[in-house]
């Protein structure tokens, strides 16, 4: 199975490699990863330091034409959760289905990885976190698996699947059948987490079992044996070595777990647990677990262990490059390989296969024979990477039976277990198809697995003996089993028509003239049946071929009397198909030229004869048109007498039935060929005209008052067909041919009742015409709105979201039917979507169907789309294909019905991918292009209720916790996106909430709309509609959603402005804090009265600061000649200041207190021109001037004192003393903006001197500062 290495080690490494680095190094790229292949084939994991790659296994045509099994990227990305931890092991184990109807089969797999942090995540092949856990605080060394296996024998202890996971000191084990349980549950509550938007999910707790390992210097690996039980002998042994002869034992021996660890000192550790309770996922301290015993050696390191299946044996690589195999039981080394430096190892079982032993005449072993059970061989595969060989040694002690050069830079992978999940009743039924070993090659991008034939362990290095035997027996078998030697020949490619006729026709001859109880029927049956349908292809092949003169091509007028329409019908049918032909253009589906020649091999499998009559085997849609396209493609095309055609196979015996199954699934298939060939319409009508007076076609019962099973079957063709133009061709000939027929029958009855009467004017009614009208309008509509789904706008610069670039669905009159009665607006909302043009369009085209007038689209905004002014080409074609469909349905896409599904379908996007910030703003957009205010109201709670409440609760808390305007990641880890995305959101949320609140009050004076279906889609069924569902909704509690849009406007003000030290919850007492978040249609108790003087000055200092950051960001964007929308496009030019004076209303602040802070930091600014504006708002003007008079202080102070310029001292002498000693004690540190003209400086001191009283205090000051000013700018 191939996959391309480069791609992969792009993704997953991530180096830049310096361009003197040689081909052989970039190759050991795969040494550096942490790889895992599930045994079931179909995932692969490759690892490296953070990142990792989820590689699924596809069917795919190679380069050679040849269908394969691939492996391309399913999910990529990091997997690093906490700061400098790096993937150290990874699993992929496959988990069985609980259904009946697939027992024992793999459901879905699960990606294990442990982390250096210590912590063990559990994914989804889509790379969705499933579970995390942290069970010891050390690196984690290794992750190994073991599932269930049938015992071999009576005897054996079966062995209960785990997880184990090594650390440098410690195991843990965690029960299978705890941790398949856990996973399908984790898996299910985040499916259902995803459907509904909650984020929250709970993990069941796992079963573990946690040992430290003592007396061992180091561990790098480890092998999980299971349990085991001592016989009486070695549990008296063992009782007497630990506590003496007086040692005191069970009368039954304990269950031990067995373990062996690879390291140093020693260099092999058995290690033996007695069973004990098991814990629950806390990091609880290990059980200590000494070593029983090992094998000493102080200078050898062991590097790797592998067990074998049958958990006797395993193999042990060390750093002096020895492969040694241990006795797992008697804990001895009984065999070393030496030279193996780096390798790495795994093991191949072989079962016996009974069969070939029933043939077997001299069997040397006592249990040769067909009662016994099948004996099992394993072998030792070493990979030896730096000779770049794979060998196979059969064990003990047997040879080398195999050896395969395979490069230098392979990974050989070697699981060691199989699905997860199973237990002795379930792992008997179907057995899975997992491999044993294989080997991954960086180089040539491929994956090979490895097999042993069983009689391989029978033979010894120089004996060919078993050899023989094994092909001996195969061959026994192959000729035993009933062949038929025709049969091949049939199926071979390159014998000729003329001779397969000849071979068959020659056999049928010699059978016939065998005496009669010698004759096998059924090969003479058989040649028969080849025979009819050699000559039937011959026939086929030879009408192909006989080109006819071509008549004349039909007029415009004979397709119209063809098929029975009025002239501007026929017009308006050329006209839907031209624009749905330039609009399928880029998409149709395009079939090879030589789809019409078929193989004789291909005839004859498709085909079957059962007695005179021919049938069709069951194929693949492709092979039905291949099929039909050889019977009718060239009579469609006119180039084949139809009449012969149809006359040839009816003959060969084919039922009408199957014809016209044949001829519709090409005519639906090959749709953009007969849009090419409009004569191929009037070929149709003369094979569906023959079809129809074929025998049994139709039934001779029939009336015009019943439905003909003839016509339904090709009505239902048609209303399953995703090609609506082929669709609607064949709906209008099946009607005319319809039509004909009853005419002709209706001709017949009246012509024996009345004689001589002008019948012509006459219009023959039956239910099956009936039925055909209601199709033909069905699928107009149907071909309306495809043409309308696959017309696009050029996107040349506008950033495409890659949700936005998923591929649109092709529609059926099915689809429409079983899609509910929101279906159709729901299919046009994704199409809307993807396009992502302003909600303003779908206006512009119903404003324009109900004027009828085009020139007051030119007083629309040209740039309606995302930032693209220059597509207003487009824009016309797109306004009147949607103009065409809100005329062919004007219920179904009422502009408040598509507005509701549109703003429905932006935020179910915006759910998947919340970074886009800018889906949820074109939802808010479609939601308040919504006219009818009680389909308005129910969208906004339903939008509430299922996508943003759990966010802003989880935003809310995390902003109270930091107190400021959190950071990214801690955006990310809690509410799950960036800051600018939360930014945006918080926006969208009070916008939300705003809609809500006038929707509601709109609501009383509007009645709810009466949703109705058009006459042709009456009989849809499915799903609930959107805008049904809103309707249903309850009305909100008015004050407690303006509590919450009061919340959610301050939440957007701390992370608009990043404003710091501003606990957002602080600003509530306890009435108004446990009110949040509650059923938005709920009665809740609110706060009344008057509020806390402390949370009251809070609520003032916020305030206040909102107003400053608002001044200060209006003067920034000023100075950088940015506007504000560019900026933060999400804040559709909103007035901050105006803002902070309504919530001061709902906060029991004084409404001057921020009207005067605003008007004051506007002079701060030097922005006095939108200072004089703000000034009129102000009630208390007095004290707002007393306020501006220190600040003009400051600007004299700066600048006679701080510039302190010859002149300026001088002048500064000359004022009254009083004067001096009040400007001196001004700070123009104060000031934002001290770089103001004294001109301006003196309009502001005039305007003091107006709204301050004479007998104020500060009157003469003011005098006196006036006078200053005055002289300062003469």
């Amino acid at each position: 199975m191939p996959f391309c290495a480069s791609c992969f080690f792009m993704q997953i490494c991530a180096l830049e490699e310096e361009e003197s680095t040689s081909k052989n190094q970039r190759n050991y790229w795969l040494q550096d990863c942490v790889l895992s292949l599930s045994p079931t084939n179909d995932l692969m994991v490759i690892a490296n330091e953070q990142k990792a790659v989820f590689l699924v296994s596809k069917w795919k045509q190679s380069d050679k034409g040849k269908e394969e099994m691939q492996y391309a990227v399913g999910w990529s990305g990091c997997l690093s959760v906490e700061e400098g931890e790096c993937v150290s092991s990874v699993l992929c184990i496959p988990l069985a289905s609980q259904k009946r109807s697939s027992t024992g089969r793999p459901d879905w797999t699960c990606i294990v990885v442990g982390f250096t942090s210590g912590y063990v995540r559990f994914y989804t092949e889509s790379g969705v976190l499933l579970l995390a856990q942290l069970l010891n605080e050390d690196p984690v060394l290794q992750l190994k698996c073991r599932t269930y296996e049938i015992p071999r024998h009576p005897g054996v202890t079966e062995q209960n699947e785990e997880l184990s996971i090594l650390y440098p000191a410690a195991i843990v084990t965690i029960d299978g059948f705890s941790l398949f349980q856990s996973l399908r549950a984790c898996r299910n509550q985040v499916a259902r987490a995803a459907a509904s938007g909650n984020e929250n999910v709970q993990p069941p707790p796992l079963a573990y079992k946690k040992w430290g390992l003592q007396d061992v210097d180091t561990i790098v690996d480890h092998a999980s044996v299971g349990i085991m039980t001592l016989s009486p002998f070695d549990q008296m042994k063992t009782a007497s070595n630990i506590g003496g002869y007086n040692a005191a034992i069970k009368n039954s021996p304990p269950a031990m777990s067995q373990y062996v660890t690879v390291g140093s000192n020693p260099f092999t550790g058995f290690f033996f647990a007695l069973e004990v309770c098991t814990s629950w996922l806390t990091l609880e301290p290990a059980t200590p677990l000494a070593v029983r015993f090992g094998i000493p050696d102080s200078r050898r390191h062991g590097e790797k262990i592998c067990l074998s299946p049958c958990n006797t044996l395993a193999a042990v690589t060390d750093d002096f490059g020895r492969v040694i195999l241990l006795d797992v039981t008697r804990g001895l080394a009984i065999r070393m390989w030496k030279g193996y430096r780096d390798a790495e190892v795994g093991w191949i079982q072989t079962v016996e296969d009974l069969h070939e032993r029933e043939t077997e005449k001299i069997d040397y072993s006592p249990f040769g024979n067909a009662q016994c059970p099948s004996r099992v061989a394993q072998f030792l595969v070493i990979y030896a990477p730096r000779r770049g060989i794979l060998e196979v040694w059969s064990t003990q002690q047997g040879p080398r039976v195999g050896a395969f050069n395979v490069g230098k830079h392979c990974r050989l992978l070697y699981p060691g277990y199989k699905i997860m999940g199973l237990n002795n009743v379930t792992s008997q039924g179907w057995q899975p198809q997992t491999y044993q070993i294989c080997l991954v090659d960086p180089v040539s991008g491929s994956v090979k697995t490895v097999h042993v034939p069983f009689h391989f362990a029978l033979s010894d290095k120089k004996s060919e003996r078993a050899k023989d035997m094994h092909l001996v027996k195969k061959l026994n078998a192959l000729l035993k089993a009933k062949t038929s030697d025709l049969g091949s020949i049939l199926t071979s490619e390159r014998v000729p028509l003329s001779s397969l006729t000849n071979i068959t026709q020659t056999l049928m001859d010699n059978l016939e003239k065998q005496e009669l109880e010698c004759v096998d029927e059924g090969l003479l049956q058989f040649c028969a049946n080849k025979l009819k349908l050699l000559h039937l292809y011959e026939i086929v092949s030879k009408l192909n071929s006989q080109s006819i003169q071509e008549d004349t091509t039909p007029s415009d007028n004979d397709l119209a009397k063809l098929l029975r329409l009025e002239e501007k019908d026929f017009h308006r049918l050329q006209t839907l198909l031209e624009k749905y032909k330039k609009e399928n253009a880029q998409t149709a589906v395009q079939f090879a030229d030589e789809d019409d020649v078929l193989s004789v091999k291909m005839f004859l499998e498709y085909l079957e004869c059962e007695k005179d009559a021919i049938n069709v085997k069951n194929m693949e849609d492709n092979e039905c048109v291949t099929l039909g396209s050889f019977f009718f493609w060239k009579c469609l095309c006119g180039e084949s007498s139809t009449e012969e055609m149809c006359h040839a196979l009816e003959s060969a015996g084919f039922s009408p039935q199957i014809l016209l199954s044949l001829l519709l699934n090409l005519w639906l298939s090959r749709e953009k060929d007969i849009l090419e060939k409009p004569d191929s319409t009037s070929c149709l009508h003369t094979m569906l005209s023959l079809l129809s007076k074929m025998k049994v076609a139709i039934d001779e019962s029939w009336d015009t008052q019943s439905v003909s099973p003839w016509w339904q079957q090709m009505r239902t063709a048609c209303i399953q067909s995703e090609n609506n133009a082929a669709a609607l061709l064949s709906a209008y000939v099946g009607h005319s041919v319809t039509a004909q027929i009853i005419d002709s029958v209706t001709e017949k009855k009246f012509s024996q009742i009345v004689v001589g009467s002008d019948t012509e004017s006459w219009e023959a009614l039956s239910l099956d015409a009936e039925y055909w009208k209601l199709l033909l309008k069905q699928l107009e509509d149907c071909l309306i709105l495809q043409t309308l789904l696959h017309s696009k706008v050029s996107k040349k610069t506008m950033r495409v979201s890659s949700l936005q670039s998923e591929p649109l669905g092709r529609l059926s009159v099915k689809k429409l039917l079983e899609g509910g009665k929101g279906g159709i607006a729901d299919t046009v909302a994704k199409w809307v979507f993807k396009q992502g043009f302003n909600p303003l369009v779908l206006n512009l085209a119903q404003h324009r169907n109900n004027t009828d007038n085009t020139e007051e689209s030119e007083e629309m905004p040209t740039n309606i789309f995302l930032e693209e002014p220059e597509i207003d080409e487009d824009l016309e074609t797109i306004l009147e294909l949607l103009q065409l469909a809100y005329q062919q349905f004007p219920c179904s896409l009422e502009v408040d019905v598509l507005h509701a599904h549109c703003c429905w379908e932006y935020v179910v996007q915006w759910n998947k991918d919340p970074e886009e910030a800018c889906f949820l703003i074109r939802s808010i957009d479609h939601l308040r292009c919504i006219i009818n205010a009680h389909v308005q109201h129910g969208i906004a709670l339903m939008m509430w209720n299922t996508f943003i409440v759990k966010r802003l609760s989880s935003a809310t808390y995390l902003m109270d916790k930091v107190g400021k305007a959190p950071k990214d990641r801690l955006c990310r880890r809690d509410v799950g996106m960036s800051d600018t995305a939360m930014t945006a959101f918080l926006g969208c949320c009070s916008d939300l909430l705003q809609t809500l609140l006038e929707a509601d009050v709109s609501s009383d004076e509007m009645q709810a709309p009466v949703l109705d279906t058009e006459d042709a889609w009456m009989s849809v069924e499915g799903p609930v509609s959107i805008v049904e569902l809103a309707l249903e909704q309850k009305r909100i509690h008015y004050p407690l959603v303006e509590h919450q849009f009061v919340l959610c406007t301050v939440l957007y003000a701390i992370m608009r402005f990043s404003l710091k030290s501003v606990k957002p919850l602080s600003l509530f007492d306890s009435k108004g804090k446990n009110a949040f978040f509650k059923d938005l249609t709920s009665i809740q108790l609110l706060p009344s009265g008057d509020m806390d003087p402390n949370v009251l000055s809070i609520r003032q200092q916020f305030l206040l600061k909102v107003v400053s950051a608002a001044v200060q960001m209006l003067c920034s964007q000023k100075a950088k000649e940015a506007s504000e929308e560019e900026l933060f496009p999400f804040e559709k030019a909103r007035n901050w200041p105006t803002l902070a004076v309504d919530l001061a209303q709902y906060l029991q602040i004084s409404e001057d207190v921020v009207k005067m802070h605003y008007v004051c930091e506007l002079y701060s600014y030097g922005m006095d021109h939108l200072g004089e504006e703000a000034f009129l708002q102000v009630s208390d003007k007095e004290v707002l001037a007393s306020q501006l008079l220190i600040l003009a202080g400051q600007r004299l102070a700066f600048a006679l004192l701080q510039i302190q310029t010859k002149e300026g001292m001088e002048l500064f002498a000359r004022l009254p003393p009083t004067l001096c000693t009040w400007l001196k004690a001004m700070d123009p540190q104060e000031l934002q903006n001290v770089q103001v003209p004294i001109a301006t400086t003196a309009k502001l001191v005039n305007r003091v001197i107006e709204h301050l009283p004479e007998n104020h205090g500060q009157y003469s000051l003011a005098l006196n500062l006036i006078e200053a000013v005055e002289a300062i700018s003469s």
